[in-house]
């Protein structure tokens, strides 16, 4: 059934426009695919190499009206930070029993990784096992601090990271379906202006090449880049 939808919504769309961004998200929105809450997700095409390290693009940011999931938190800390980490909603909190869990029993009950400075020399152990699964906690990201209280409300207030990939594209969600076009657009213009924040020095000509946006089972609709950054435009 999901496939017949999916069929009949592609048919309204034209693969040769490039859609106001208001407009593509209103699309989404109103042509649900499956019987779940969707996730709505942003593709950016960027005009940068990845393989250079100082074209390599990546970033945060806490989107207006969250992400619609609730992050699992873990917080490796020592002494008082642990206490701060429960007191802000840390899901787990610990230290070396938690590493030693992670590592002997592949335990990886949670969606998001945050440590002290102080015990990332034992963190480097299960780097093996967090670092493939985007876990490990790093200091460009916010993920790496002494202010464990900040990151823990940040990320459940619905901070996300974002990385460009080798194709030079950022994929990163924007929210769910059932937020409505008007919440996803909010998200999506603050994701937008981190990305446009992000743009490495050494980056040549139009940035921002392509974007689309879709929803979990949705097929892919193209954005007009122009529509996409004049609100970010607007605002710097």
């Amino acid at each position: 059934m999901a496939g017949k939808k999916y069929e009949n919504i592609r048919k309204n769309i034209d693969p040769q426009k490039r859609y106001d961004l208001e407009e593509a998200l209103k699309m989404v929105t109103t042509n649900k695919v499956a019987k779940f809450d969707e996730t709505v997700e942003l593709a950016v095409r960027l005009n940068v190499d990845p393989r250079q390290a100082d074209q390599n693009v990546r970033g945060t940011v806490v989107l207006p009206n969250g992400t619609g999931k609730i992050s699992r938190v873990l917080v490796l800390a020592k002494g008082e930070k642990e206490k701060e980490a429960r007191d802000a909603g840390a899901d787990f909190v610990g230290g070396d029993d938690l590493i030693k869990r992670i590592q002997e029993e592949n335990w990886l009950d949670f969606d998001r990784v945050i440590a002290t400075p102080d015990i990332m020399g034992a963190v480097g152990r299960i780097g093996k096992i967090l670092g493939p699964r985007g876990l490990m906690p790093n200091p460009r990201v916010g993920t790496v601090t002494f202010d464990v209280a900040k990151a823990v409300q940040e990320v459940k207030a619905g901070k996300v990271d974002y990385r460009v990939d080798k194709a030079g594209v950022v994929h990163a969600p924007i929210g769910k379906m059932s937020f409505g076009d008007g919440k996803l657009a909010e998200n999506a213009h603050a994701l937008l202006a981190s990305i446009v924040r992000a743009k490495p020095a050494s980056a040549k000509g139009n940035y921002v090449k392509s974007v689309a946006v879709s929803s979990t089972m949705g097929p892919g609709i193209k954005v007009d880049p122009t529509s996409a950054t004049k609100v970010v435009a607007a605002a710097a």
